[in-house]
Order: C-alpha cells, then sequence, then structure tokens
C-alpha cells in the first residue's frame, strides 16, 4: 500500500457552517485512522509570525553554552528550559539524540504553577507567549474536527484542556559532518506523548514517519503548512481508532530549525477510551493526563546521558 500524507484546509473548523466542519473533520479523521499525519493549511497564522520566530529561535540557539545552561531542564524542572545536545533518547535502543532544545509550558503567575526559564533576549518572551497562544487556538479547533469525527459532542475536549500541559518546543538540529560516523539520529525513532503536534519547519528536510505496517517514508516540507500529527494519549482516547505514527528525524547535511508544539490535556483531565462502536469495549483503563505524560518524560530522560 502507497501512503500520502494528506494535505487538509483547515479553515472551516474555525470559522464554518456545521457542514463544511463535518466534512475537515472526516478528512481529518481518515488521515488519522491511516498515516496518524496530516498537514494543514487555512490555520491563519501569517508568514511573518513564523519567520519571526525562527529567526528567535536562531537567536537563542546562538547564544553560549554556558549561558543556556543557566535555564536548563535540569535547573528548571517541569520539562521546561534547555535541553542540550545528547541529554534525550527518544529511542531508547539508539545512540542519544544529536538536537538540542528549548520548552516553553503554560505561563502562570499563581502560586505553586510551575514556571518558565527565560533567556535575556529583548522581547523573546512575549514573542514566544504570543505564538503558544495561536498553538492553542489551533488545537481547539483540530480537537473540534477529531470529536466530530469520532461521533461525540463537537466541545468534547473542550474542558479537558482548560489548563493543558502544552509544551511549545524549539528545536536545532546539529548537521551531518563528513568526519562523524557513529550513526547518531537527529531524533530517534518513536511516537509523540500527547493529543496533537502541531510541527513549523524552516525548509530543511529530514522528518520520516513510517506509516504502520509500512516503510518509513520521507515527509516533504510544503511552504506554508504545518506538519500536525497524533499522539498516544489521542490514540489510547479514541479507543484506537486513531493510530500514533512512528517518525524520527535524520541528520540532515545543513543545520534544521524546527518548532513544535504539543498539546497534551490538563493534568486532571481523566483521559477514558470513547467506546462508540457496538460490542466494543475500553482497551485501557483510566489514566490521568499528568500520570501518564510522566510515565513517557521518564522513559526519554532516564537513560542517564
Amino acid at each position: 500500500m502507497a501512503y500520502d500524507i494528506p494535505v487538509i484546509d483547515m479553515s472551516s473548523l474555525r470559522d464554518g457552517g456545521l457542514g463544511d466542519r463535518v466534512a475537515t473533520a472526516a478528512a481529518i479523521g481518515r488521515a488519522c485512522r491511516e498515516t496518524g499525519f496530516f498537514y494543514i493549511t487555512g490555520h491563519g497564522v501569517a508568514p511573518a509570525v513564523m519567520r519571526g520566530m525562527f529567526e528567535a529561535s536562531r537567536r537563542f540557539f546562538e547564544l553560549p553554552d554556558e549561558v543556556k545552561a543557566r535555564i536548563s531542564r535540569g535547573r528548571i524542572g517541569h520539562n521546561r528550559g534547555y535541553v542540550g545536545f545528547g541529554v534525550e533518547r527518544l529511542d531508547t535502543l539508539a545512540l542519544p539524540d544529536r538536537k538540542e532544545a528549548f520548552n516553553i509550558g503554560l505561563e502562570s503567575e499563581a502560586e505553586g504553577e510551575p514556571a518558565n526559564g527565560w533567556p535575556d533576549l529583548p522581547g523573546w518572551r512575549e514573542e514566544m507567549l504570543s505564538y503558544f497562544s495561536v498553538c492553542l487556538d489551533l488545537g481547539a479547533a483540530l480537537h473540534r474536527g477529531f470529536a466530530l469525527d469520532l461521533g461525540v459532542a463537537e466541545d468534547f475536549f473542550a474542558g479537558k484542556f482548560r489548563r493543558p500541559m502544552a509544551t511549545l518546543r524549539l528545536l536545532h538540529y546539529s548537521a551531518l559532518m563528513a568526519a562523524e560516523r557513529d550513526g547518531a539520529p537527529g531524533a530517534g525513532a518513536h511516537t509523540d506523548y500527547g493529543n496533537v503536534t502541531i510541527l513549523a519547519v524552516d525548509g530543511v528536510s529530514g522528518l520520516q514517519v513510517r506509516p504502520r505496517g509500512g516503510e518509513w517514508i520521507d515527509a516533504p516540507v510544503i511552504g506554508g503548512a504545518f506538519v500536525c500529527n497524533i499522539g498516544d494519549c489521542l490514540m489510547r482516547w479514541s479507543n484506537d481508532v486513531y493510530v500514533s505514527t512512528p517518525h524520527r528525524v535524520i541528520r540532515p547535511a545543513s543545520e534544521r530549525y524546527s518548532i513544535a508544539f504539543f498539546l497534551d490535556p490538563d493534568a486532571d483531565a481523566l483521559v477514558e477510551p470513547i467506546v462508540t462502536r457496538a460490542g466494543e469495549g475500553a482497551h485501557y483503563p483510566p489514566v490521568t493526563g499528568a500520570d501518564y505524560l510522566a510515565e513517557r518524560l521518564a522513559a526519554t530522560y532516564g537513560h542517564g546521558g
């Protein structure tokens, strides 16, 4: 079977009539059942916004290592802050990933809430939080589509994403140098943890997808489109109607930057399989969003790198 990653205009999920929303939801649902990946256009995010985000990302990663280390994930905690090269191993059977990253979570000034760490770059925090808000809106629209396709109320997910465990992640992949023969990946083969990922790339290819039962295929760069994929939490929520798809980033010939937004549910949201097919039971027991995410992060960072 030949697999294609479909391109879907999602504009109707934002402002369309019911019939158009249902049609778009069905297209997204087909993609979630077959490849687990799809591109979205009609998202309303201006090209200038993305150019600014990639420039801001480069500004951060060009900072000296000792400056980035002051706001490392190990110091900040709560899956926020800087992650250096080789710290993560997304494929636990491979070498550590040859990438660095910076994680930003939901911002709050409330007492007891996790805090982000910020570099001393003028305007940088405000730009990141503005884009974070844009991605939250896109994620909410996509979840309305998931709900329509899965046969539940269109606002089914709204109450489970009031203060989501969302992560905006800037990524920088080092180029594969001729002298390097260790085989370390840019990002090892893995499935994402949460509900949906919204990914922007800088024009440098490297992402590969392996549909269940298929071979690795390249995900082409499509200007102006975001790459979306569902994660294991939504696969669980859909009772395996949707499939989370393994993917990886191979080491590029030139430096590669990408910006990912990972949308997980509220910490106390109960993830219970949606069972709509007659005679079928739940494939998984209920679990809170926080417990599920903690289990997955422990596996990624537990190699001691």
